[in-house]
């Protein structure tokens, strides 16, 4: 069983953008070949779901999910969001989220339990995404950027941030997620983890230009190897 491969999409590397993984489904922008759609099977063991965003193949970016709910912002097309909820009928919840900040998988890093969330939201903002997840959130500063999900992949098993993450963030990081985080880069060098990582429980694919060293540290980190 591969726990592990590189991809991309119709060319580009930066595969974060297009996709996100879950413990109960995996939601792509683009239509894949077969040999792609086998191997996204076998990877992470869940459903594949297509659906453009706001006619984009985006989905990475402005969408965010754990294995009970996808949010998505609330400009996607009304199609699209019927077409969502008819494929995750029997899977996940899907909730609109009303913000201004739409990029919701570079402003929220959520797995089952935990949520980091972008110091742009307000305190309304962060209630409802903290009860329609239904996880502890909270505002952690990372790079000192205001999207989190950009830097860091987060699943049950384990966590990785962009090398440029500071030392009082990793500490304030595993305090808060009670679990050891790793510290990497992606696509030769990149510290925009989730632009090149589409990651669950199962297993994860890299972009196509990573480093052997590179995927090394994203399997230790996630919990595959070394722990």
């Amino acid at each position: 069983m591969v726990h592990v491969d590189k991809i991309n999409f119709k060319g580009d590397p930066n595969i974060g953008l297009y996709a996100l993984a879950t413990d109960s489904f995996v939601l792509i922008g683009e239509e894949l070949n077969k040999k792609q759609t086998e191997l996204l099977k076998e990877v992470f063991q869940v459903p594949i779901i297509t659906s453009k965003i706001y006619g984009t193949p985006f989905a990475g970016i402005f969408c965010s999910a754990n294995k009970e709910v996808l949010l998505v912002p609330d400009l996607i097309f009304d199609s699209e969001f019927k077409s969502l909820k008819k494929q995750l009928k029997d899977i996940v919840k899907v909730k609109k989220f009303k913000t201004v900040h739409t990029a919701l998988g570079n402003t929220i890093l959520v797995n089952d339990t935990h949520a980091i969330v972008s110091s742009d939201f307000s305190t309304e903002e962060m209630r409802k995404i903290e009860k329609i997840m239904d996880v502890k959130i909270k505002k952690i500063e990372i790079a000192e950027s205001n999207v989190p999900g950009a830097y860091g992949i987060l699943t049950n098993k384990g966590a990785i941030f962009g090398s440029i993450t500071s030392d009082p963030s990793v500490e304030e990081l595993e305090k808060y997620l009670k679990i050891e985080v790793g510290i990497g880069t992606i696509s030769t060098g990149s510290s925009i983890i989730s632009s090149g990582v589409i990651a669950n429980s199962n297993g994860f694919l890299v972009s196509d230009n990573s480093s052997g060293f590179e995927i090394g540290r994203v399997d230790e980190s996630l919990g595959f190897i070394g722990k």
